[in-house]
């Protein structure tokens, strides 16, 4: 299984999943937003669209799944979409839940449903437990980040974040956007003597200058870095409150305060 970015948009990734031989194999797209650039990416790599992955709702995570569906229809090829119970998104066939499982057949692979409410109330994100581990998870978890709450709340979003952390440190997270630069211009005034963070800001910049995507990321490296994972440190417990000018008694209460200083940076 491969897994290739499709840039969208300013700064979103659709995730296409296919064989490593990509000639004339059947694919998975994930959060198609534009199905221009999913097109052409198709075409390119003479592959053949058998499913849609779906995290949420919002219109740059679908706004191509109806175009795409028109264009497989034209090419005889019958297409599976998969997407969040309870949210409203036309030409889902399949409504998933926590603890469902997707299944590929023509790649061998299989993903797990994981419910992460919180950026939308429905938000799920797939995880694949093979090899290093493989997890998209749309606009919940972000290099260095996390996705606004729209729909949930801040212990909504924790309690989704925490699930995810508990994957194996090596699973590769591919999230929906290109947000790590300032993404980590944030975290670093969160922790700034985090030396792991200071590394890894630094090979990012330089991915960034050479226009290189700095997704995927990992469990790992998430949980060193990012300061939604890292509310019941003392140390960003210490940082948000010396920010705020207010006192702290619980994770949930760092993490709120640490989005809302994110929404306002």
């Amino acid at each position: 299984m491969q897994v290739s970015a499709i840039p969208a948009f300013s700064d979103n990734y659709i995730w296409a999943i296919h064989a490593k031989q990509a000639d004339q194999s059947k694919c998975a797209l994930v959060d198609p937003g534009d199905a221009r650039v999913c097109i052409d990416f198709i075409e390119q790599n003479k592959l053949q669209l058998a499913t849609i992955l779906i995290t949420h709702h919002h219109r740059d995570h679908t706004g191509g799944v109806q175009e795409l569906l028109e264009y497989a229809n034209d090419k005889g090829w019958n297409v599976i979409v998969y997407g969040p119970d309870g949210e409203d998104i036309a030409s889902i066939d399949h409504h998933l839940q926590q603890g469902d499982v997707v299944e590929l057949p023509y790649l061998d692979q299989s993903f797990s449903v994981i419910d992460v409410p919180g950026h939308t109330r429905g938000h799920i994100a797939y995880y694949n437990g093979a090899d290093k581990g493989t997890l998209f998870c749309g606009d919940t978890l972000f290099s260095g980040g996390c996705g606004r709450l729209f729909e949930g709340t801040a212990e909504q979003m924790l309690h989704s974040l925490n699930k995810l952390k508990q994957l194996p440190e090596s699973t590769l997270v591919y999230c929906a956007h290109e947000y790590t630069q300032a993404n980590l211009n944030f975290a670093r005034t969160i922790e700034p003597e985090n030396s792991q963070l200071i590394e890894y800001e630094l090979k990012v910049q330089k991915l960034r200058n050479l226009d290189i995507a700095t997704i995927p990321t990992s469990i790992s490296t998430e949980s060193q870095i990012n300061p939604f994972l890292r509310s019941h440190v003392d140390e960003v417990k210490k940082q948000v409150q010396s920010i705020t000018g207010k006192t702290y008694s619980t994770a949930v209460e760092v993490f709120a305060a640490t989005r809302l200083l994110k929404d306002n940076f």
